[in-house]
């Protein structure tokens, strides 16, 4: 008879066949408890995310130029920028700036490594900075978080666990709501806020699917956002090298790790006895990742660079009286012994594109046109012959105000000679800022006027602040041989 398998997967489970560091062996999950390591770079990323968390909820209700900061109006095809306006017709303007922003994460990317993952990203800032205090606040620190939910679903661990997620769901509500009014802007949010959701059902379901999305991640899905879902860490093996700046575990200087006492720290000092490397393998680094892994096995896809095992590490080398940097920004090259290069082949290379792109998109956003004028044919008979034998043509003028005041103008022809014009409408046409109309107008032209089927049209558009425009359009006739 075959002896019964005692292997029992456990939370350090260094087994080959383990894949992601939030996963067990048999494939369930396995949750984290990162503890808090206060020190310099806490600090530091501490100021920057809530920097981005005022940013994110300021800038839908910021005005530039009384339009929101930011705001991406796609049922109006209209999207602000800091005081900039783009329309359908900047489709090149918003592709170089696309492409421009990109190549400046590369860029970053290859520089200073992981930097964005550890100290911009959303999903890190809001996780460590509002999520994961907000939980320590209600249920205690993480150890006595972890061996609570472990034991016996109390009435304590009840309650903590549902004041927690109220809280996660007020806050996920609040960020939601935010992230609509990007879109349509805050005063109409808080029109539709405050209307039955009938009214608004196609807002009111979205808005709770993006809650619903937000209380997801930050309450249940968390890391695994970085390690299983962004592609973002599969794709820095393309955009990282040698000279890449890494948090890194030194191994010359920690290696050969072992746990010691203090008194051994002492006689190794005193050389009583044989020296060990500064590693005292106290998992202090391990305790604090957010994604689980141990630095000290190298360079690794689920690592962030949230520079916490930093700062774990040099409270356990003051604590040792050993020098700071055991764990710290460097590079594998520098490990090495090799000098980091900040400027090399790719860093250069991707220096000019991005020169060259952001420059490309100011020389185009410096020379658009204050009024965006395009012709077309309005649906129906291309020409008709009328009575006294002139030709018409039906026409529609789209015209958009690309400035920041109202305006008002005119459209008279100019050719071919007798050519005349009447608007459908008013006249003259009032634009406000930003604001596109559409004006049918017909166009008659004297018989003689066509030598063949068509004839090149010229108007004259003339506009209340001084700027004539003076776009062509073909004109259609009869063949003038019948």
């Amino acid at each position: 008879m075959a002896e019964k398998s005692t292997f029992e997967p456990t939370e350090i489970d260094t087994s080959p066949y383990e894949v992601l560091t939030t996963l067990r062996s048999d494939g369930k999950r396995k949750w984290m408890y990162p503890t808090e390591s206060k020190g310099r770079f806490l600090f530091r990323r501490r100021i920057l995310g809530w920097g981005l968390v005022v940013m994110y909820l300021a800038l839908p209700i910021l005005q530039i130029g009384g339009r929101p900061a930011v705001m991406l109006d796609f049922v109006h095809r209209e999207f602000a920028l800091f005081g900039l306006m783009f329309y359908p017709t900047d489709t090149l303007l918003l592709m170089i700036l696309m492409v421009g922003i990109m190549l400046t994460i590369v860029l970053i990317t290859a520089l200073l490594g992981r930097v964005w993952c550890g100290w911009t990203c959303p999903q890190t800032v809001y996780l460590e900075f509002v999520f994961r205090p907000l939980e320590r606040l209600i249920e205690g620190p993480e150890h006595v978080r972890k061996r609570r939910n472990e034991g016996p679903r109390t009435p304590e661990r009840v309650v903590g666990y549902g004041v927690k997620q109220l809280a996660f769901l007020i806050i996920s509500v609040l960020l939601s709501h935010t992230f609509i009014a990007y879109f349509v802007g805050w005063s109409t949010l808080l029109e539709w806020l405050q209307g039955p959701p009938a009214e608004n059902w196609g807002f009111f379901l979205l808005t709770t699917l993006v809650t619903g999305l937000v209380w997801f991640d930050f309450a249940y899905f968390r890391e695994q956002m970085c390690t299983i879902a962004c592609p973002y860490a599969r794709m820095q093996s393309i955009m990282l090298d040698k000279d890449s700046l890494i948090v890194s575990y030194d191994p010359t200087r920690g290696e050969p790790r072992s746990k010691r006492s203090k008194k051994s720290l002492d006689e190794e000092s005193s050389g009583k006895i044989e020296a060990q490397g500064d590693c005292i393998d106290c998992l202090a680094c391990v305790r604090t990742c957010p994604t689980g892994i141990d630095i000290r096995d190298g360079l690794q896809m689920e690592c962030v660079a949230c520079t916490q095992c930093i700062d774990a590490c040099d409270h356990i080398m003051d604590r040792i009286s050993k020098p700071r940097g055991l764990i710290r920004y460097t590079s594998e090259n520098q490990l090495q012994g090799v000098k980091t290069r900040v400027l090399r082949p790719r860093s250069v290379i991707y220096g000019i594109l991005i020169v060259l792109i952001f420059s490309s998109f100011s020389m185009v956003l410096a020379t658009r046109e204050a009024y965006d004028i395009n012709i077309g044919r309005a649906v129906g008979e291309p020409f008709a012959e009328l009575q006294d034998g002139r030709i018409a043509n039906r026409l529609r003028f789209r015209v958009r105000n690309q400035t920041e005041s109202s305006s008002t103008f005119d459209i008279t022809p100019l050719a071919p000679i007798g050519t005349e014009m009447r608007i459908i409408g008013a006249s003259p046409v009032e634009l406000q800022p930003g604001e596109m109309k559409r004006i049918e107008v017909w166009v008659v032209i004297p018989r003689e006027a066509f030598s063949s089927t068509s004839v090149e049209g010229t108007f004259k558009l003339s506009f209340s602040d001084g700027l004539i425009e003076e776009p062509s359009f073909l004109l259609l006739g009869p063949d003038s041989d019948k």
